[in-house]
């Protein structure tokens, strides 16, 4: 009989502890107290950078709303009227403000001003360059322009509780940030094991990030940028805890449990 429980007793704590999972797989930016005790310099570039196709929002202001007009000479065929939106800002000044894509070769057509290479450069980067393209064709001496981009997002994919594609509403955003517009990696994520793809120049990298680990902030993915595509890789063991077999096996572990229990009632009850 002793024997007997033995084995039982045995199968059930071989049964119980292929349930459990390690803190170390789940745990997020471990050792991240001995690293950041004394602060940790920030060397990825976490501005986005405009790239073909994006969609921008252009706006110029200037003092004088006359000098504005030439703008407004930007009209799509079939209309009524022009696209442009021109509006008085609340300072007084006069603003213009439009959308435009960046083409292929990285160009943006303004009207009066002719192309604008943008591609590659930060938003305050390609407002300067706008800004020095209208003075030098003698337009407006002091134009104040503000670049904005309109369609920054990034596609979350695999074993997330939500996934999906996130709209970024700033130009500063973490993988952390993306992750918790998902609610999260799912129980069944390996958070070692999240792969970034990114387009760069023509080229098309991955980035590999584990989560787990506190050298996560030095990771030149940790910082997202428009159009890259999150994967989160679910746990392969997932497959088999879902199976019929498995769930048998969850079932058996819990009626061999009672059984114990039982057995050991009545050896003890048997001892008296």
């Amino acid at each position: 009989m002793k024997k007997s429980l033995s084995i039982l007793l045995a199968l059930v704590a071989v049964l119980l502890m292929s349930s459990c999972v390690s803190t170390k797989k789940i745990v997020y930016f471990q050792n991240s107290d001995e690293v950041l005790k004394q602060g940790q310099q920030i060397l990825q570039q976490y501005e986005m950078r405009l790239k073909p196709a994006d969609q921008v929002l252009i706006k110029v202001t200037c003092s004088e709303p006359e000098l504005l007009t030439i703008f407004a000479q930007d009209v799509t065929m079939g209309t009524a009227g022009n696209t442009n939106a021109s509006s008085i800002s609340s300072s007084g000044s006069m603003t213009n403000a439009y959308g435009y894509t960046v083409s292929n070769e990285g160009f943006v057509t303004l009207p009066a001003v002719g192309r604008v290479n943008v591609a590659g450069f930060t938003t305050d980067e390609a407002a300067k360059r706008i800004e020095e393209s209208i003075i030098n064709a003698n337009l407006i001496k002091d134009p104040e322009v503000t670049v904005r981009l309109l369609n920054a997002r990034v596609a979350v994919l695999g074993a997330v509780k939500a996934p999906q594609v996130v709209s970024l509403t700033s130009e500063r955003n973490t993988i952390l940030d993306v992750l918790s517009r998902c609610g999260d990696i799912a129980d069944t994520g390996l958070r070692r094991k999240i792969s970034l793809y990114r387009e760069e120049n023509g080229v098309r990298k991955k980035y590999s990030i584990d989560l787990t680990s506190s050298e996560v902030f030095q990771n030149p993915a940790f910082y997202v940028q428009q159009n890259d595509m999150i994967y989160v890789e679910p746990n392969k063991s997932q497959s088999i805890k879902s199976s019929a077999f498995y769930t048998f096996l969850s079932a058996g572990a819990s009626i061999i449990s009672v059984i114990s229990a039982v057995v050991t009632i009545v050896m003890v009850l048997a001892k008296k």
